[in-house]
């Protein structure tokens, strides 16, 4: 098997927030997530901290084949609370979370997780690829924010603004039957993580991606899965985020594609199980 993986800033004068890694048999990417400037968190820990730790404790917990991928989960989301100290209040809204996907082979099948909008790709040997992503935090979105208006420019105080308060809304949801679920303090919120196998004789890859490396497809529209998978089968992880950055730096406004980002974090690991 190979890995090829890439991870990179959305803004080179602010840490990554999200986490790449792979190890024999297993590949990780972690999206951390926190409060837009001007709400609190109630952590004194950044939310590259959160995600970072969270990855490599994952790794390992994962490492082991006689633990679930669920288990894993579960058991490094108590780890990092045993991180944070008496400093950090692990009940506050705004504590930075993550969304996960994780991957690992084990015996004749690849086994996957995955945790809010990270989005896992099998491209099957025979067939159309498949997407794994978890579509409750777009559905509590549209359920409390108007899809259809109108977002102010990227880069303005009314688009801080809106996002902090589209924020607020979605804070009481989060983590709450009804709601959607990300890894955060809750070990609780794995259980609720999707998860399956496929044989491995039926992939020739998986993709796993933070939604900043999903763009192009899922935001911009401008390829299809299928395209994403060959830019990553004949270029690589690299070259797939310096399309999404070309794409990126042609709307700084956000005028042609609204988001809450002008420049997302990006990361994607590309896992070759046939040669």
């Amino acid at each position: 098997m190979r890995v090829l993986l890439a991870s990179e800033s959305g803004n080179p004068k602010r840490d990554n927030e999200d986490f790449a890694a792979a190890a024999p048999g297993l590949a990780v990417v972690i999206d951390g997530a926190g409060a837009p400037a001007g709400l609190p968190s109630g952590c004194s820990h950044s939310v590259a901290w959160y995600a970072h730790n969270l990855g490599g404790l994952l790794l390992g917990a994962a490492a082991d084949p006689n633990v679930t991928l669920t288990e894993a989960l579960a058991v490094s989301i108590e780890r990092v609370n045993a991180l944070h100290g008496d400093a950090c209040d692990l009940r506050h809204p705004g504590s930075p979370s993550a969304t996960v996907a994780l991957a690992r082979a084990h015996a004749d099948r690849l086994e996957y997780l995955v945790l809010a909008d990270s989005v896992l790709v099998l491209d099957q040997a025979d067939g159309e690829p498949t997407v794994v992503t978890d579509n409750r935090l777009a559905e509590v979105y549209r359920k409390v924010n108007d899809p259809a208006a109108e977002r102010p420019p990227l880069g303005t105080p009314e688009h801080a603004a809106d996002m902090r308060t589209r924020v607020e809304r979605l804070n009481a949801y989060r983590n709450q039957p009804g709601g959607f679920w990300v890894a955060n303090t809750k070990p609780e919120a794995a259980h609720e993580a999707l998860v399956g196998a496929v044989p491995l004789d039926a992939l020739d890859a998986v993709a796993l991606l933070s939604d900043g490396a999903t763009r192009l497809v899922d935001r911009f529209g401008v390829m299809s899965w299928r395209d994403l998978l060959a830019v990553l089968r004949k270029d690589g992880p690299v070259e797939l985020i310096a399309r999404t950055r070309e794409a990126e730096a042609s709307d700084p406004d956000g005028a042609r594609w609204p988001r809450g980002k002008a420049s997302d974090d990006a990361s994607a690991v590309y896992w070759a199980v046939r040669r």
